[in-house]
Order: C-alpha cells, then structure tokens, then sequence
C-alpha cells in the first residue's frame, strides 16, 4: 500500500489553531477529506496518517472522528498534555478509538530544549508505551541530543522524527543537523519522516537543494526507517502535492523499487502498526 504518512485537516472555525493566522493566506482556510481525496487518487496513494494541528484534545477528537467516514485516513497522530496530571488516563481513553496511532507533542513551539526529558513526563511516555502507540518527534535540530538521551531511557519506544528534524535548508546548514542525525540514527532504531523540507528551503527551491539533506537521510536511516509524507497542507506553502511528490521519485531514484516501495508505504505501516 502507498501511504502518505503526514498528513493535516483542519476547520478554522474551531479556533485552536494558534500557529494558523491570517498572514498564511493560502492554507488559512478549511482543508478537509474531500480536498485531499482528489489529490491521493492522481498520485496513486492508497491511504495517510492524519496528524494533530493544534495542541487539544478537542483537536485529537475531531481528527478520530474524521476517521469514522474517511476510510483512506489509516491512522491518527494525537495530541495529549504529556505534563497534565492525568495523562496516562486520558492517553488510555483516546487509545480507546481503533485509529489512534500516536500521539506528537509540539515540541518545536517549546522554548526549553530539554522539555522532553521532565520527569513529570515519564508517566505520558510509559502509557504511550502501555498503549502499544508511536511518538511522533516535532523537533529541530537542537533536539536532536536531548531525543537521544530520552531513547536512552526509553530504548523500546516507537519513535518517529518529523521532517526531517528540519534542517535549516533556506540558510545552507547542514553540518550539525548532519552529526545529530547520524548520532542518532546509528545509536537508536528511530525512524524519520522525508516531509516538510520544500517549506524549510528557499521559496525557489529546486531539488538539487535538497539533495544532499536526503541523500544524508538515507546514508543514516537507510531505506528500511524513513518515510514518506506531503504534510500537505502545509506543504502548498511552497509545493503542490504534485511536485513534492515528483521530487520525491527524482531524489530517490538511484533506489531499487522495493526500497522505494518501503519509503513510500511500508515503513509507515510498520512504524504505526497501520490498519489495513
């Protein structure tokens, strides 16, 4: 199955969207099942993983009931407060929906870069586990150690880095974001999401510039732990579906089919236990 491993939908209209404001004129709208349906059956894409856009439950909520009639959403990546004093109950609650996959903190949005490592959170991170669920990593490149020492303590966790852990590409940077990726992904069994990089290079990007941030990827990861995503919408910001997609397929050309085939469906199946 070729999946689309992250994807968003949003109402404005819910209000909790903190990030999403006016100035993004062209994603400050509702994007919804049927916006996205067309899009997935010209590209061939068989189903997604529908990720958390604002930090509520009431979000995770609207996302699992989305799933309810949108049979090619294979799975949820959810939001819980991992420092609330119930967390492990209501991660068991929400865990309680077939679709729920994982769950994904905004760690990006929080200024301190040993947020994850609070012991306040371990009870969070152990019902996660309990829940057989994936944590999705929103982070940058100043996480990247800090990521590490928490798989030290939690070495079984399904963990998947978002975006590549967004390199600075616009800015040419590559050399630490390239050393905490490697440390990384040799000392742990992470996987990383290849998505979100059209929005972290320059608005005239062409794939060359991306390149040798993939080919680093996949130098460290390997084919068989990363994983493919539009981030759609949020990737319109500066790609169609269309291109990213494209792109993709050049960028990875120099691989065997089934290694695409892997990057492009199968790992994503493995790293959130997909439904079928």
């Amino acid at each position: 199955m070729r999946l689309d491993a992250h994807q968003h939908f949003w109402s404005v209209a819910r209000g909790d969207y903190g990030w999403l404001t006016p100035d993004l004129a062209a994603i400050y709208r509702d994007f919804l099942p049927n916006d996205l349906r067309p899009l997935l059956q010209r590209a061939g894409i068989e189903g997604t993983v529908l990720v958390q856009a604002a930090p509520t439950l009431a979000e995770t909520e609207f996302m699992l009931s989305l799933t309810d009639e949108t049979p090619f959403v294979k799975g949820v990546v959810g939001w819980v407060d991992f420092e609330a004093a119930d967390a492990d109950a209501q991660i068991a609650a929400l865990a309680e929906h077939p679709a729920l996959v994982g769950l994904r903190p905004m760690i990006q949005n929080i200024a301190d870069p040993n947020w994850m490592l609070g012991s306040a959170l371990n009870p969070a991170f152990e019902a996660l586990q309990r829940q057989g669920l994936t944590f999705d990593a929103l982070i940058v490149p100043e996480h990247l150690g800090p990521l590490r020492q928490l798989l030290e303590r939690y070495p079984t966790m399904r963990v998947v880095i978002d975006h590549g852990a967004k390199p600075a590409i616009r800015d040419g940077l590559i050399d630490d974001w390239a050393d905490g990726i490697a440390a990384l992904a040799h000392q742990t069994e992470t996987y990383c999401k290849l998505s979100g990089l059209v929005t972290e290079a320059h608005p005239d990007w062409q794939a060359d510039d991306l390149r040798p941030y993939v080919q680093h990827l996949l130098e460290t990861f390997g084919p068989s732990r990363l994983i493919w995503g539009s981030d759609w919408p949020v990737c319109t910001l500066a790609s169609t579906y269309e291109r990213w997609l494209d792109t993709t397929d050049t960028l990875l050309g120099a691989l065997t089919k089934t290694e695409r085939d892997a990057i492009l469906g199968g790992n994503a199946a493995r790293a959130y236990h997909l439904r079928d």
